[in-house]
């Protein structure tokens, strides 16, 4: 049997260097190309033009009095002056603090002092979004010293002070930086407990952007439309390192996600490659007057964020002209990608897997219960290994232990299944899967199913208590604008196909679906909530001991060696007993 387990390729080396000194090369062989292109605020900036305007930023963080290793928060949507922000941050070696446009006060608040953020840039509003106003309640609680807002005289005041610090003073701060050294700490939110913030490299996200862009066959001659969030990874590294390290052009088309805008964009600027999480592209797709856009120019792209439907890819395919366009999958705290699919993969790999392992990264699948690497074609958790694995949480050491291991593999929590070839696909998370009656059962298998509808226009599959079975399935479903589908035609479309089942036996049909995690549906969020209490409860961290214990999915006994990580305990819902020689229990 061949193990569940690969190793990228390594005959294109690692790029060993800080992000300002790989923009300075790209600016010297494309220095007339186009670099950044917002085309709601009506900007485009050259490669020449835009280090400029990078270094003047820098210089006017400088004269603030940002010293290196400072954090920099930016809590703003998709504007010029973000990409300005996290290069110029870069260039003087302070780390960039990005921050969800979706938190409201409280959370701004938890991430400016966990972070212990000196300066903060920021909208003054964005729709019904006060950001003035909430910074305003929490700034006498936080260690923040100076707000800069954008589009208005603060930032005109952060240039001005630009003066006051000479080039060489900037170019003696840049020669001190190192390619290990923290450059940005993304926050990411979990269902429960506050965000953690995954401390990244210039050496993890530099490298994770050139290869991805390798897998797009990018070069300057491409276009990137980047509708994503720059505050994820998604849109900052994917993005905007994919581009700078090709010396390919960014094209934000607006400063939130809009489809028409998106599409307009693509055609105006002949945009070569799109990006988006399935949502954006069902959008897309959805848009009345679809054909009526030049979409002729689109040759790839990426669809990441979320599991990718299947359908979904092929109408993308299809009618967006997105021929090669890849499917990738990470998370935030390995930079983000792990593995990919390439512009040359077979359509079946590109629309049923995530993709092959990247370079110079290893990914392994293991037994969740023993942590053995599973057979080929068998699910268990993936994990993975490398330069792409971040730095750790932002001083916090303890929730660093549990994510990485002692041998350096991060673990995803995501349930995978490699093939023969080494194509990775995910079928779900362990805490996500649904135990109804003791079978095991994965909801991105019944939405993958459900999305083939016609009407189906979105859903997700979640678990709900049940006194029978423990848990019960159920869909929640968002049907296209005017269907009449119901939850008996969607019972009978199911019925004899979704084994062993017969479909999700609870529906919900509804005309929007929450996606947000601050805004989700309340009965979405309390059934979600229900059902994780219905969960063993287990015991918090630094309040434990090892004693007997059982080992409630093997016949076989514990070892110690399996209790060493708090997360494995955690995960794998030990159980106290007489059968084993450790398990943990309440200290005195």
């Amino acid at each position: 049997m061949i193990p569940s387990s690969d190793s990228g390729p390594t005959a294109v080396p690692l790029l060993e260097e800080t992000i300002p000194q790989n923009l300075a090369r790209t600016v010297a062989e494309h220095g007339d190309r186009d670099a950044l292109v917002s085309v709601e605020q009506g900007l485009r900036y050259s490669y020449s033009e835009f280090a400029a305007e990078v270094d003047r930023v820098a210089r006017g963080l400088m004269a603030t009095g940002v010293a290196q290793g400072d954090r920099v928060g930016i809590w703003s949507p998709n504007y010029a002056e973000w990409v300005l922000v996290q290069y110029a941050t870069a260039r003087i070696g302070a780390i960039l603090v990005t921050i969800n446009p979706a938190y409201r006060s409280s959370e701004l608040e938890y991430v400016l002092n966990q972070s212990g953020t000196s300066v903060l840039v920021a909208v003054d509003s964005l729709m019904t979004s006060d950001y003035r106003s909430m910074i305003e309640q929490v700034w006498d609680r936080v260690p923040a010293e100076r707000v800069i807002y954008i589009h208005s005289s603060d930032w005109d005041d952060l240039l001005t002070a630009a003066d006051a610090v000479a080039h060489n003073q900037l170019e003696e701060r840049t020669a001190q930086l190192a390619p290990s050294d923290a450059i940005n700490i993304q926050y990411t939110s979990g269902t429960t407990g506050f965000p953690k913030g995954a401390t990244l490299s210039h050496r993890n996200i530099l490298n994770n952007g050139y290869f991805i862009g390798e897998a797009c066959k990018y070069t300057a001659a491409d276009r990137v439309c980047i509708p994503v969030p720059f505050y994820h990874c998604f849109g900052m590294v994917l993005g905007n390192l994919a581009c700078t390290t090709h010396g390919a052009a960014m094209v934000i088309p607006a400063a939130g996600f809009d489809a028409d805008a998106t599409l307009h964009a693509c055609a105006r600027e002949r945009c070569t490659s799109l990006y988006g999480v399935p949502t954006m592209f069902i959008a897309e797709l959805g848009e009345p007057d679809l054909s009526s856009y030049d979409l002729s120019s689109l040759r790839t792209g990426i669809m990441a964020g979320s599991p990718c439907p299947i359908e979904v890819m092929r109408q993308v395919v299809e009618q967006m002209n997105m021929r090669e366009v890849t499917i990738a999958y990470g998370m935030t705290e390995t930079s983000p990608v792990s593995t990919q699919t390439s512009a040359d993969d077979p359509l079946e790999k590109r629309v049923t897997t995530v993709g092959r392992v990247h370079p110079h990264v290893e990914i392994r699948i293991v037994d969740p219960d023993t942590g053995e690497t599973v057979p080929r074609g068998t699910s268990g958790e993936f994990q993975t290994r490398g330069y792409s694995v971040m730095l750790g949480y932002w001083n916090d050491e303890a929730r660093t232990a549990e994510a990485i291991d002692t041998d350096g593999w991060m673990h995803t929590g995501d349930l995978a299944v490699m093939d023969d070839e080494g194509y990775v696909n995910i079928v779900g998370r362990i805490k996500d899967m649904i135990i109804r009656g003791g079978e095991n059962v994965y909801p991105r298998e019944i939405e993958e199913y459900l999305y083939t509808h016609p009407d189906i226009v979105d859903m997700q599959v979640i678990g709900v208590p049940d006194v029978r079975y423990g848990e019960e399935v159920m869909a929640w479903i968002q049907l296209r604008d005017g269907a009449k589908t119901t939850a008996e035609d969607i019972k009978g479309f199911c019925r004899g196909t979704v084994a062993p089942l017969q479909g999700p036996p609870l529906h919900q049909v509804h005309r929007h679906l929450p996606h947000d995690h601050h805004r989700q549906d309340p009965e979405v969020q309390n059934a979600r909530t229900v059902h994780r209490r219905t969960r063993p409860q287990r015991s918090r961290p630094g309040t434990e001991r090892l004693t007997p214990c059982a080992w409630p999915r093997s016949n076989t006994t514990c070892t110690r060696d399996r209790h060493r990580s708090l997360r494995r305990w955690r995960r794998q819902g030990h159980r106290p007993g007489p059968d084993c020689r450790y398990r943990r229990s309440t200290s005195s």
